[in-house]
């Protein structure tokens, strides 16, 4: 799934300018990539803030006036340490013959057994970081912890991916666990 933002490219500002920018609605960034220059650009935080409830997964279309297009991933984005709100994002530019380094979101379904029992779900990780050719890279990565008990966990390992992905977080990372309280 592709989502499509209207981008504008904007000028090096200022703390100040930034700001401005900011309470006029707009979500500073950047686009970098290999063998491209890093453009400076700004999208809505309204539309940006939306897309992010609704899973912030897929590829991104920033639409640059003027000109081509770009497919982007969400790579990096900054709050303020106190009030929460967005203050950068960052953007790597993707070439569909390029193989791209990202991190996929983990999407949990099911309710696990250990927790009629008691136990607790504490997640350690919500994301795995993977190295693949666009067009084999999912939106997220899906498992099901409906089976799993109290003293269980969820490694990198333990997950299912297609042959083309190459997982780079490693085997023995924690992603989550069933606990007692």
């Amino acid at each position: 799934m592709t989502t499509l933002f209207q981008a504008e490219e904007r000028t090096h500002l200022n703390t100040s300018g930034l700001r401005n920018l900011r309470k006029g609605g707009r979500l500073p960034g950047v686009v970098f990539g290999r063998n491209t220059k890093n453009e400076m650009i700004h999208i809505s935080t309204i539309e940006f803030q939306k897309w992010l409830k609704r899973g912030a997964v897929g590829f991104i279309e920033l639409q640059l006036e003027g000109k081509e297009s770009l497919s982007v991933l969400l790579e990096e984005l900054q709050h303020d340490p106190v009030t929460r709100n967005l203050l950068h994002v960052d953007f790597q530019q993707v070439q569909p013959n390029e193989i791209i380094r990202t991190k996929l979101a983990l999407k949990i379904t099911g309710t696990p057994i250990g927790t009629k029992q008691g136990g607790v779900v504490q997640i350690q990780s919500e994301f795995v970081e993977v190295e693949a050719l666009p067009r084999y890279l999912p939106n997220a990565i899906e498992f099901d912890i409906g089976g799993m008990n109290i003293g269980e966990s969820l490694l990198v390992s333990d997950l299912d991916l297609p042959a083309e992905v190459t997982v780079i977080s490693g085997g023995n990372e924690l992603l989550l666990s069933v606990v007692k309280p």
